[in-house]
């Protein structure tokens, strides 16, 4: 397909999300498109989700002709508030900022152990979601465009050594010459240009930590985004409104940010086959008297309120609700009885991804900046050849004061896996998990840093994170597993002893991929759907 096609097509697609929020609907669609009515019983496919495999889903099906139906928890993030932004900011976040909370919860919590983080707020359908397991936290964008809201934007192709170890089954070759750049095209990825880098004030706490590094004897890199660096420049120069150089990032950006509503979702949707429903949760699925699925889904309010309760069928059924989402699904359908034959290897597989979050205290010499850039483009790349492997980013901590601080989220190798099992007293899983099962990262993590902090004779942060650890372990904003490829499902997604039945994302990587992930759930979500539409459906 041409680039001026797609183009046409993802203006036609944001065109239609922009009137819809305008409109206050949930639903967006093209004018005229062929779609499935709220009333409707059935469409040919649904696609459970909005983040980056539902995406890519949505999109290729539509080129094959094949119309579908994406069901969204979260709202359709469009619409600007009081203060003008469709998003809050991260100093003074407001209702926007979380899932139906009644108070904020940053992972960095405290400041110099005083709850001066933190807010209170109304409870609200926010955008993003902290999901609290007994000894493990996982963060979760909720809304049209998932995770791709909320998160950093480093679009990182894993090391092809690291990724052949974990998905030995898949062709690294093709992945490596045609979905990983498939994926970057499609997403919008650029890097930052070293002039601007080095130059503006609001990358100083970087180029603190790079120094630091170097002392120590170790690599940086720059990182891939799939935020404008053009416009991020244009904000520097003071031509645009700010976003990146606003703080904004963990709660929404309002500006410059290529989320999956202005790439994969706009495209999917400017096809005409293509319909999103916000604010709907599949609650069950299970199989049609007939062949295909069933959903039983809940629509809900932004307070919380359900005010419909649906039943919609399909041919096709593609999951792409998240790790945990997902993995709730088939786990509830198996152990309910709904779907018996779904392996018992779901709910299995499942981890953080190494994340640990640390940070430095600089000296005074060393200042970080009281301006800083919300999105990173640095990380200390210490992986290949290394006993204890680490890729850490270089965080920033923008709240408009000097602080010293040099903050990092380090991805680490852990072996560890946890498994979910389904409660049926609360109808919900559980997840077995135990903080003794971070040792592996905390060490690597802490091996790194007393490297850096010894050459550079500085010491860690103790005050930042509600304790007095240095190491928050208790929280991952990367969770990968729980119906792992090759295992749960076949080499391409199928969910075993479920025909056309498919997983669609970060639940299909084994708890780790050594970077951030959403490229690689991009790029794999490329692979699988192009070999299931060409033996499921076209044929």
């Amino acid at each position: 397909m041409s680039a001026v096609h797609m183009s046409r097509r993802r203006l036609l697609g944001m065109s239609a999300l922009g009137a819809a929020a305008a409109a206050g609907l949930t639903e967006v669609t093209l004018p005229g498109a062929a779609r499935a009515q709220s009333g409707e019983l059935f469409t040919p496919a649904v696609v459970v989700g909005s983040g980056y495999g539902a995406a890519v889903t949505a999109l290729r099906l539509a080129e094959a002709g094949v119309a579908s139906l994406m069901l969204e928890m979260g709202q359709l993030w469009q619409t600007p508030g009081l203060d003008g932004n469709v998003f809050s900011g991260m100093v003074n976040p407001d209702r926007r900022s979380y899932w139906f909370r009644s108070r904020t919860a940053a992972p960095l919590s405290t400041f110099l152990w005083l709850d001066v983080v933190n807010r209170n707020i109304e409870p609200y359908a926010g955008v993003l979601d902290r999901v609290d397991y007994d000894e493990m936290s996982v963060y979760a964008g909720r809304g049209v465009g998932g995770g791709s809201l909320v998160n950093g934007g480093m679009a990182v192709t894993p090391l092809r050594s690291y990724f052949q170890e974990i998905l030995p089954g898949v062709n690294a070759d093709e992945m490596y010459a045609k979905y990983f750049p498939l994926a970057n095209r499609m997403l919008g990825v650029n890097t930052i240009a070293p002039d601007f880098f080095e130059r503006t004030d609001y990358y100083g706490f970087a180029r603190v930590s790079r120094k630091a590094a170097t002392a120590a004897g170790l690599r940086t890199t720059f990182v891939p985004n799939v935020y404008d660096f053009d416009y991020m420049r244009r904000e520097d120069a003071g031509t645009v409104p700010k976003s990146a150089l606003n703080q904004e990032v963990i709660y929404g950006n309002n500006h410059g940010k290529r989320s999956l509503d202005k790439s994969y979702l706009a495209a999917a949707v400017g096809t005409g086959l293509v319909t999103i429903q916000a604010l709907h949760r599949v609650a069950a699925i299970r199989r049609h008297p007939g062949g295909g699925y069933v959903l039983s889904v809940d629509q809900f309010d932004t307070a919380g309120t359900v005010i419909a309760r649906k039943e919609i069928s399909c041919t096709y059924l593609f999951l792409g609700a998240g790790s945990l989402g997902t993995t709730e699904l088939l786990l509830r359908a198996r152990e309910t009885g709904a779907l018996p034959d779904v392996s018992a290897e779901v709910g299995r597989g499942w981890g953080t991804n190494g994340n640990v979050m640390t940070a430095r205290a600089n000296h005074l010499w060393d200042p970080t900046g009281s301006r800083q850039s919300a999105i990173p483009v640095l990380a200390i790349d210490a992986w290949a050849g290394y006993e204890n492997p680490v890729f850490a980013e270089i965080a920033p901590l923008p709240a408009g004061l000097e602080t010293w601080v040099s903050l990092y989220l380090a991805i680490t190798r852990n072996p560890e896996r946890g498994t979910f099992t389904y409660d049926h007293a609360t109808d919900r899983m559980r997840l077995a998990w135990t903080r003794d099962q971070n040792t592996t990262s905390v060490n690597a993590a802490r091996a790194l840093f007393d490297r850096i902090n010894q050459a550079n004779l500085t010491t860690y942060r103790y005050d930042l994170f509600g304790t007095t650890k240095p190491f928050a372990d208790d929280f991952t904003y990367h969770p990968l597993g729980g119906c792992v490829l090759g295992k749960a499902t076949d080499l391409h997604g199928r969910v075993l002893g479920c025909p056309n039945l498919y997983v669609t994302d970060s639940a299909l990587l084994p708890g780790s991929v050594g970077v951030n992930p959403f490229v690689t759930v991009t790029a794999l979500a490329e692979r699988n759907i192009e070999r299931v539409i060409a033996e499921d459906i076209a044929a």
